[in-house]
This record gives C-alpha cells, sequence and structure tokens, in this order.
C-alpha cells in the first residue's frame, strides 16, 4: 500500500509538473503573439506618426536653410534685362548655384536615408522594452532581467528624438556637406558635360569624402546630442551590454541607440542604402532629363543640370509613403536582415 501511495503521489507530481510545463508553454506563446501585436503598434506609430513628422519637419527646416529662390531670380532677371548684371556678378551668382544646388541635393538625399534608418533603430529598441513589458506581465519564462520597463513618457521623448537632425543637427550638416561640394566641383565649368556615370561619380565622391571627414561615428552627432548616451557609452559594443547602473530609462534607450548606430554592422547597412539611394537619384534624373528631351545618358552641360538637380529635392524630401528613395531603401535584403537580426537579438539575452 506504502509504494502504491508513493507511486501514485510521484505520478500526480509528475502530471502537475507537465500542466506547469503546458501553462508555461502556453505564456509563452501568448507573449510572442502580444510581443507581434505590441511591435505592429509601435511600427504604425513610426510609419503613421514618427516618420512622416519628422520628414515634413525635415523638409521645412532644408527649404528654409537652403532656399535658392533669390539666386534663381536674381539670374532670371539678369537674363531678361542683360545690362543689370555684370559678367563677373552673372558668373558669381551661377558659381553660387552651382555649390548650393548640389549641397541642397546631397544634404537632402543624406539626410533622409540616414534619418528613415535611425528611425527603424528607434523601433527595434523599442520593440525590446514592449517585450520585457509584456513578459513580465504574463511571468514569462522568457523574461529578461533587471532591465527596468520604459513608460510611455519616455517612449515618446525617444522617438521625438528624431527631430534632433532637423533642430539641432542641420545647419552644422549643410555647412560640412558644402564644404566638401565646392572642393568637388569648384573648378568644374558650366559647360562641362555630365553624363549619368559622372554624375553619380560626383555624388559617391561628396557622400565618401563627407562621411570621411573627422572621426568615424561623427556623423552620429547630427542626429543624436553629443551627450546622449556617448559618455555612458564607453567601451560596450553590444545591446546586451549597455544595461547601466545609475541612468534613467531615456538615457538607457539612447545608449542602446547609440551602440546600434556605432556598430559596424550599421556602418555597412549605412553605406549600402546610400549607394542605392544614389543610384535611384541618377535614374530619376534621367527619367526627369527625358520628359524635357534631353538625355543624361549622352551628356548635358552642367549649367543645364542645376535646374533638374533643384527639380529633384521636392522628391527627395516626399512624405513618407510615397518617398520613392525611402520605399527602395527598406526593400534592400541586407537591409531587411539586418534589421530583422537587430529585432532578434534584442529579444535575447
Amino acid at each position: 500500500m506504502l509504494s502504491l501511495r508513493l507511486y501514485n503521489a510521484r505520478e500526480q507530481r509528475l502530471a502537475d509538473m507537465e500542466r506547469e510545463f503546458a501553462r508555461q508553454r502556453a505564456n509563452d506563446e501568448l507573449i510572442k503573439a502580444q510581443l507581434q501585436v505590441h511591435f505592429e503598434n509601435v511600427q504604425l506609430i513610426a510609419d503613421t506618426t514618427t516618420l512622416p513628422h519628422a520628414m515634413q519637419y525635415l523638409r521645412s527646416r532644408i527649404a528654409e536653410e537652403l532656399d535658392l529662390s533669390q539666386l534663381t531670380e536674381r539670374l532670371q532677371k539678369g537674363k531678361g534685362k542683360p545690362y543689370t548684371l555684370t559678367s563677373s556678378e552673372k558668373l558669381e551668382l551661377w558659381d553660387r548655384l552651382k555649390i548650393l544646388s548640389f549641397t541642397q541635393m546631397v544634404v537632402s538625399l543624406w539626410a533622409v536615408t540616414i534619418l528613415s534608418l535611425y528611425i527603424k533603430v528607434q523601433v527595434n529598441i523599442l520593440g525590446r522594452h514592449l517585450y520585457i513589458d509584456t513578459a513580465r506581465g504574463l511571468g514569462s519564462s522568457l523574461l529578461l532581467e533587471n532591465v527596468d520597463l520604459i513608460d510611455r513618457d519616455d517612449q515618446q521623448k525617444f522617438l521625438a528624438g528624431a527631430d534632433f537632425l532637423a533642430n539641432n543637427g542641420l545647419l552644422a550638416l549643410i555647412s560640412n556637406i558644402q564644404a566638401v561640394v565646392t572642393e568637388v566641383i569648384e573648378g568644374k565649368k558650366l559647360i562641362d558635360l555630365f553624363n549619368t556615370t559622372s554624375f553619380h561619380e560626383t555624388v559617391m565622391q561628396i557622400l565618401d569624402k563627407f562621411m570621411s571627414v573627422g572621426s568615424l561615428h561623427q556623423w552620429i552627432d547630427y542626429l543624436m546630442s553629443e551627450d546622449s548616451g556617448h559618455s555612458k557609452l564607453g567601451t560596450s559594443s553590444s545591446i546586451d551590454d549597455t544595461v547601466l547602473p545609475n541612468s534613467t530609462n531615456f538615457d538607457q534607450l539612447m545608449v542602446e541607440a547609440r551602440t546600434v548606430l556605432s556598430s559596424a554592422e550599421f556602418g555597412k547597412i549605412m553605406g549600402i542604402s546610400l549607394k542605392v539611394a544614389v543610384d535611384a537619384l541618377v535614374e530619376d534624373m534621367e527619367a526627369q532629363c527625358q520628359s524635357t528631351g534631353a538625355s543624361l545618358t549622352s551628356g548635358i552641360p552642367l549649367a543645364k543640370l542645376l535646374s533638374r538637380v533643384m527639380q529633384i529635392v521636392p522628391s527627395l524630401l516626399r512624405e513618407a509613403s510615397q518617398n520613392q528613395f525611402i520605399q527602395i531603401i527598406w526593400t534592400v535584403p541586407e537591409v531587411e536582415l539586418f534589421f530583422t537580426l537587430l529585432y532578434a537579438n534584442n529579444l535575447v539575452d
């Protein structure tokens, strides 16, 4: 009888354990499903609110800081009234227009590309913390320890950081890109022919020179305050190593963002994305030329190219849902894989 009772007690314990394991598995499956819902909600906010707002604000700020209308108006008046401008004045105006139109285009291209990637990074980081929130609420075995929950105010403040570029980083970005543009195209004459190859090479040369100026990750300071996570980051090279003592939840988010942006993997994705954006730019420019009976493939004078350069900027800064450059970047296989892996890595300790 004793052995039977022991046997029954053992069987009961096994049955209880199996029920507990089944309950835990059900909890974990529920968490995964709720996690996907949470993440899609954050993604929806980013796509419908954060990125469109950031793009609209960026567009207005670039138009404000790089307004070329006075230059073009003076040149138009000089064309209609030949004696209103001297030859040297005309040449000076054309030279300024040459530098500033390329500056406006490259600033827009770089800003749109990097800002769209940065907002994707923000969404992935918030996805991790939403996972932790959901897992704690349901008592998951997948729970990550020692990580504070991020409240809604900190989430919104973190996403609002997407406006830092337009608010704080834009003037330095314009100044530094303009310096590189001047170096690259100052010696080019208005009668010089540009074709698809030389135009592509010129834009890539400007971007490559700009990205090589200063320290390796200096470009991050256009997107984030220099002290946002920078002094706290230390030698950390992984998002899993960035749980810091004595820091606020918002600080933690910023440190994690800087960690991702500083990674070699993100550097590769940024380079690929800029190259893809330039390829799309050249294709768009060629289509624009063909619509007016010209051919960038055969070559057009720089003087005529400048008007096309200025006309391409609105399409670069178009709203995200209608912006072909952003859509093309987000569908590049390497970019999709990077964010898939980043999201997956955010879910494991």
